[in-house]
Parts: C-alpha cells; structure tokens; sequence
C-alpha cells in the first residue's frame, strides 16, 4: 500500500470536481482527482456536450427541409446516423483532450479508479490512501428508473440512447422534463414518431406554465405526441418493439422506451456514512458553504439537494476551492441561476415563476409582462416563434425572467443578471439592445413593465 498527501483530494472529476481541482491549484494547492472512468464526468461524456451536438444536428436537419422558405434548393435525402454520431464523439473528444491539457498544466494529479471516503479525510484507491487537508466529494449523478421498470434491451435511459447506432423508427419517452422534451426534439427532428408520457399536467413542468403550453403547442406542430397527466403501470418487450401501459389502460408501442424521470445522487458504497458525512434520500447535507457533517469535507454538483445542472456544478466546485484556501465566497441561490432545455423551441428561464412569485407575495403582489417574438425582427428572420415574460414585484424589482424559442438560450445571462442584481424595470428600460437581435424581445418586455412599450401594444 502508497500513501500521499495532498493539500486537497477531489472524489470525482466530473463538471464540479474538475472546476473545484482546477481552481485549488491556480490557488497553490496540492491537488489530486479521483476518478473511476474519465474526467468530464457525465456533462462531457454521456450528457450535456454530446446531447447539444445531437440536437445541433437535428437543427441543421430541419433547417435542410425547410431550405425552400428561404429561397434556397436543397434536399434531405436521409440521416446518417453513423456520421452524426463521428461528429458527436469528435466534439467530445476534442473537449475531453482539451480538458485533460488544463488539468496536466496545472500539474494536478489524476488517480483512475473508484474511490472510497475515510475519515481523516482520506481516499482509497484500491491499496493506496490519499491523505489530504480537504477532501471535496463530486461523483455526480446517475439515470434514475421506476419500480418494476428495468432497463435493458429496447428499454434505456438517456446512456443508452446515446449508445444506439441508428435512428429509431419509433420512440416513448417516459418523462416530459429536460431530459425527454431534449430526446423528443432530436429524434422527431431526424424522423421518428415520438410519444412523451408525462405524469404531471405539463411539459416542462418545473417552468413558467406560459413556457409549458407553448412548449405544448409546438411540439403539436411537429408532431410530437404526448400523454400528460397520466402514471406509468408497465413495461414489456419483445425483440421487434416495447409496450408501456399506463394507469388510465391507454398503451403505447414503438421501438424503443427511453426512461428519463430524473437523476439520483452517486453516494453509494462510497464510505460517506462510516466516514461521518451525513445524507438525506441519498444527497449529502451541506451547509451554506458547502461543508458537510465530517470534518474537512466538502461536496458539491448533483449529490447537493438542488437544481442538477453542470454550471452550478462548476459555481460550487469553485467557491469551495476558495473557500479552502481560506477566501470569501458567496452562496449563490438557485433561484439566481439560468435553466436552459435546448429543445426546438429553446425554453430559457431564471428566477421563479409566475406561480411561486404569487405564492410569495400574492396576486396582486406582483405585475407580469410578455412580449410575443412574432414582434421582433430578428426572431422572424430565423423562423422562430415564441414569446419573453417577465415577472416582477409591484413597484418592485424583477423576479424571474422566461424565454421560449429557437436560440433563446443565449439571452437568459441578461435575465440572470436582472434577478440577482434585484432591478427595477425602470433600471432596465434605458438599456440598449442591438437592432435587429433577439435580445430585443427581453427589452421589450423591461420596457412594457416600466410602463413604455414600444412595439406593443
């Protein structure tokens, strides 16, 4: 058996893990990840990177076969599902090496294998033990199923699907939050009849209602079929097609059932409850500053009760670097940062809804504007309808800012920055957006709240 020290050991090298060592060692710590498969984690590998370059190839798909609206000739002949899947892996491979060249600059030190917390802290890795000041667990999350749903064959979580070689014919999607409306987008763009089940009333169902049901109506558009409000019962599969049945006895089949009802937290069998670190249904209980129950333990990204997203992942990793090193950094809530489902439409929003801002101050608590994107120039350019709502508190600031369109999620750092600096759409109003952009929507909507709208009526 080795033993080393380091200043900091990070468990994991996915989105907050790698963001966590990176800044530790720009802050001279000596610093080691643990990592059993890649690092890049799931982001990188099996989730968001590879997933937006699917869905970039289903837009430039659809562009092809709308190519006539804008006056030019062209012709989609077909989907090569094998090239389209070269140039996902390419984009990732790229990513990944560019990734282990910062991790290698900042002469950090990268042990393979699965790690195990003990107190001290430490990590064993096998027979070596990592000693360290700091230990900062970031093992991600995994593909959560239903009872009596097992994956397998024809019946996969988002992994699995990214695994297949060809385009189904057919696919169900169990789950209608980011994950599914993402899958649906992509295969409906290249060609197969989907079908969401949702067991919630809507779409999305964690975003603004006015996103929900225009995210509804589009994928009616497309042709995307959905059952909402309505529970799972069953599975069944044969070597040609899947069968799901729900509660109601309404049943669909098709070639594929792709699960995507969530994530869980990756804490099992990692020595967390021997080594005093204390979990809640499987997530680590932290404090404002992300330290938990052991002494000298630290954890960030998916395994802290929250929203999963990787650029929170990288916002925590980095504060508790500096927090280590003994410099101030503030909490930053969820409520302050940008959700992004990179579907066709997009769906952008940051903030809290219409809802939550009336279950906070009351209806008449708060004022609410929307600008439809059929008014702006830009957005009619690239063929995009949608709409902007801003939510603010009477005579207040604003509260949460939602977008859905093509593309929209470009804009939602304004938005972001509207709701944690706490403005006033009179702050707002004066701003200047680019003619023609898109960004002009989001104006549109501060100018409509402070009681001068423009190109509204």
């Amino acid at each position: 058996m080795t033993e080393q020290v380091f200043d900091v050991v990070v468990l994991g090298g996915g989105s907050g893990g790698y963001a966590a060592a990176l800044r530790a060692a720009e802050l001279g710590k000596r610093v080691a990840i643990v990592e059993k498969d890649k690092v890049g984690g799931t982001c990188l590998h099996r989730g968001c990177i590879p997933t937006k370059a699917l869905l970039h190839a289903a837009e430039v798909a659809d562009t092809v076969r709308g190519a006539a609206e804008f006056g030019v000739t062209a012709e989609l002949s077909g989907i090569d599902a094998a090239q389209v899947a070269a140039y996902r892996d390419g984009i990732v491979a790229k990513k990944h090496k560019g990734l282990e060249g910062l991790i290698k600059a900042r002469g950090i030190t990268v042990v393979a294998g699965e790690g195990r917390l003990e107190a001290g802290p430490a990590v064993r890795v096998g027979d070596d033990l990592l000693r360290a000041q700091d230990v900062v667990l970031a093992t991600g999350s995994y593909s959560r199923t239903l009872p009596g749903l097992e994956l397998g064959g024809r019946i996969m979580a988002s992994e699995g699907a990214l695994a297949l070689d060809e385009i189904p014919s057919s696919a169900i999607i169990l789950g209608g939050g980011v994950i599914g409306v993402e899958f649906a987008s992509v295969w409906r763009s290249f060609g197969a009849d989907v079908t969401i089940v949702e067991a919630l009333e809507h779409l999305a169902p964690n975003e603004d209602i006015a996103l929900s049901k225009g995210l509804e109506r589009a994928y009616r558009r497309r042709g995307i079929r959905t059952s909402l409000g309505v529970r799972f019962a069953s599975a069944s599969q044969t070597a040609d097609a899947v069968t799901m049945t729900l509660e109601n006895g309404e049943t669909h089949t098709a070639d594929v059932l792709l699960v995507a009802v969530g994530r869980g937290p990756a804490t099992d069998g990692l020595g967390l409850d021997e080594a005093g670190v204390r979990r809640d249904r499987g997530f680590v209980v932290v404090d404002d500053e992300l330290r938990t129950s052991a002494r000298g333990v630290w954890a960030v990204g998916d395994i802290v009760p929250g929203l999963q997203l990787a650029h929170r992942s990288f916002q925590q990793g980095i504060a508790v670097a500096e927090r280590i090193a003994g410099l101030a950094s503030a909490p930053v809530p969820d409520a302050h940062l940008p959700r992004v489902t990179y579907s066709h439409p997009e769906l952008a929003s940051v903030g809290v809804t219409e809802a939550q801002a009336i279950a906070q101050h009351g209806a008449d608590g708060i004022e609410t504007a929307e600008f439809n994107l059929a008014g702006n120039a830009k957005s009619e350019i690239i063929g995009t309808g949608g709409l902007v709502k801003v939510v603010r508190r009477k005579d207040g600031p604003v509260l949460g800012v939602h977008l859905i369109g093509d593309r929209v999620g470009e804009l939602i750092t304004e938005g972001q920055l509207a709701v944690a600096w706490e403005a006033h759409p009179d702050d707002l109003a004066p701003l200047i957006h680019a003619h023609p952009t898109q960004s002009e929507a989001l104006g549109e909507a501060f100018l409509a709240l402070a009681g001068k709208p423009l190109h509204a009526l």
